[in-house]
Formats: structure tokens, sequence, C-alpha cells
């Protein structure tokens, strides 16, 4: 089903090339590899869980079929995130209403408010909020709320918070039902972080990864520092070294944690699969050198004991990329390389029209053909 080039077809190497070289000459290879354009976007300042101000940008586009709400990884922002730019344009060029936010303490979210990320615990419910908001700015249902890598994890949480919404103890009116949020689709979520960050601590090549992301974490910590003085312990900023020392030293606290790893249990998407009660895609490859592979047969049991998961597990791939071969593209009838998004769009493209009646009809989550084990 999936393919990569030659050159990529190693894990390290993909991610290494989507992380640095395409990161570097993003706008060109928007360019190069899409046909469609940025679309008509407005910014917009929505109130999360428990107020917080979370900045978006929003595209409506003429009978909008549905709407994407999406968010990016550890690091960055919607300025420079542009995996995440690339779903925009080929979701509003097929009709959806698009809704991408920079989630807490990153982009200009972090200039509203100093309020920490929390990977998943009230971002989740910051989905249904701004998908809630997006309504009532004309976005119509089925809403699909998307990610990749940690952006993944938290729209995991994202799926699982909207059909708790009647459970919901809220001052925050939500003018949305429950039944306008349809499910979601993920690429490479992060779905045990003790584990994954235990190998790519020890693993030769990994260490190099997790040292340029705890880099790019403090840098955040800083810009929080400068947005708003006093609400950081410059202390504290210095000791956070680490992936796992940014999480001691800033975050476990504000939430009422002992430890990173009472907080990784707490937060891990991975026991959040058995619950998902919405159709839920999940694109996860086998070499993803960020990942500990160990996760893979856990993950393919969670899909196996629930049909609303559909998991697509391929050999390669790498963390996100999926940037496909020429032999890929034409296989799959696809007009560029991006392979995962494509996957997503046909998927929610096969379910807008009536996922609700068609859930009814089957008794059960929708499938693509393949197995849920291995490629097809």
């Amino acid at each position: 089903m999936y393919s990569p080039p030659l050159a990529l077809r190693n894990g390290f190497a993909m991610t290494a090339y989507t992380g640095l070289w395409a990161k570097r000459t993003w706008e060109s290879t928007l360019e190069n590899t899409l046909k469609d354009s940025d679309p008509p976007y407005t910014e917009h300042i929505f109130a999360g869980e428990g107020q917080t101000p979370i900045f978006g940008i929003v595209a409506i586009p003429p009978e909008a079929r549905g709407t994407l709400v999406g968010t990016y990884g550890i690091t960055g922002s919607l300025d420079n995130q542009w995996f995440l730019q690339i779903l925009g344009r080929k979701a509003f060029a097929q009709g959806y209403a698009v809704v991408l936010f920079d989630w807490r303490a990153h982009g200009k979210t972090a200039e509203l408010s100093p309020t920490l990320t929390s990977d998943g615990l009230y971002e989740g419910k910051d989905f249904v909020y701004i998908a809630a908001q997006a309504k009532s700015l004309g976005c119509p249902a089925p809403f699909w709320f998307t990610g990749f890598s940690l952006g993944g994890q938290l729209a995991l949480w994202g799926i699982h918070a909207a059909q708790t919404l009647g459970e919901w103890s809220s001052d925050q009116p939500l003018e949305i039902d429950q039944s306008d949020m349809a499910g979601g689709a993920v690429i490479c979520p992060s779905l045990d972080s003790i584990r994954s960050l235990r190998y790519l601590v020890n693993h030769p090549l990994g260490k190099y990864l997790e040292r340029a992301i705890a880099r790019s974490l403090k840098a955040l910590a800083h810009q929080i520092a400068a947005f708003h003085p006093g609400a950081l312990d410059p202390e504290a900023i210095a000791r956070a070294n680490t992936i796992w020392g940014f999480d001691h030293e800033l975050i476990i606290k504000p939430l009422g944690f002992t430890s990173v790893e009472e907080y990784y249990t707490a937060s891990s998407a991975l026991p959040l699969l058995a619950q998902l009660q919405k159709p839920t895609l999940i694109l996860y490859a086998a070499d993803d050198p960020l990942f500990d592979p160990k996760i893979i047969p856990d993950l393919q049991t969670a899909a196996q004991g629930n049909s609303k998961l559909n998991l697509i597990l391929t050999s390669h791939g790498s963390h996100v990329g999926y940037i496909s071969s020429r032999a890929c593209q034409r296989q799959m009838q696809d007009a560029d390389c991006w392979w995962a998004w494509n996957r997503i769009l046909e998927w929610c493209g096969d379910l807008s029209p009536d996922y609700t009646k068609r859930e009814l009809r089957s008794g059960g989550g929708f499938r693509l053909p393949g197995k849920v084990n291995g490629e097809s």
C-alpha cells in the first residue's frame, strides 16, 4: 500500500529529511509538490478548557462537506508547521472547512497565555471547545480531529473527550452535540511516553533527536518567560536540558503530579484506544525512530479489540514523513507524494456524507480494506 523512494527507506533517513531539509525549504516544498494554494484563512482566538485562550486559523469553503480540526507535534507553531499546512491546503481544496491551532504553550497561543502543556489531559477538551466555537463561526459537522506525533496524542484525547461530552461539568457553554463530532485520524501518534523516551535516549542516533527536541522545548520556555514575566522560574528553565527534565522542572507540579512517570502514565494515549467509541484511523510506521517498536504489538492488540479503530501499520514511513515514491503515487492514484494526508482525507471522505447512518447500518466501525497488523 505504501512505499517510499529508495533513498528514504530508512526511518532515520526520512525523519532527518523531513525534519531538516524539507523544513528549511518548506515554502518551495509546498509549491513544488502541491497544486492547491493556501486557503483564505482568518485568525480567531478560541477559548479552550478553563477559558485558556488558543490561537487558531479558520477557512470555510462554500457548501463545506465537514470540518477538520488539527494541530502539530511537540514543538513549532502554525507559522512554520509546513506538514500541517499541507493538510490545510488539501482539505480545503476537497471541500472541507479547516481549523488549525497553536496548542497550549506554542506559537501565538503562548503569547496569549503562560498556561503550559498537559499532553492531552486538557488539550483533549480544547479540541472539543474549538470545534464548538468553530461551529458558531459557520464550520459544519461532521467534525474530524487530527494531528501527528504528539499532536496525534492530543487528537486521540480529543476524540475521547468528544464521546464523553454529556458527562462534562463546565461553566462554558457548548453549542455542539456529541453527534457532531465524528471521530478522528492521526499520523504516528505518541502512545507510550515512558517507553518511547527511554528508547530514544538510549538509541545511538535517537539520542541526538532527543537533544534537538529538548533544545526546542527550552527555547519555548524562554519565549513564554519573555511573554509573561514571572510566570516561569528562570532556574527551572536553566535545569530543563532534556525532554524528561523539561517535564520534571516545569510541567508536573502545576498539574498536580509527583513524578514524570506518573504524568506520562496519566497522559499516554495507548490505554485510551480500547475506550474510543468513534471511528478512528491510526497510521503508524514500524520504522518510526522516535518510538519504541515494542509498542507495536500493543497497538495491534488494541486495534483488533476495538471495531472503531482502523490501524494501518506500514513497514516504512518514518516519523510522520510518509513521502511516497512515484510508483506508489501511481498505484494509489495520488496527485502528490503526501501519502498519509491522502489516506486520511480519503477515509474522512468515505465517512463524512452519512457517517451516522453508516454506523447504524453496520453496527460497528468503518474499516479500510487491509490488515490491522501490516500492509495490504
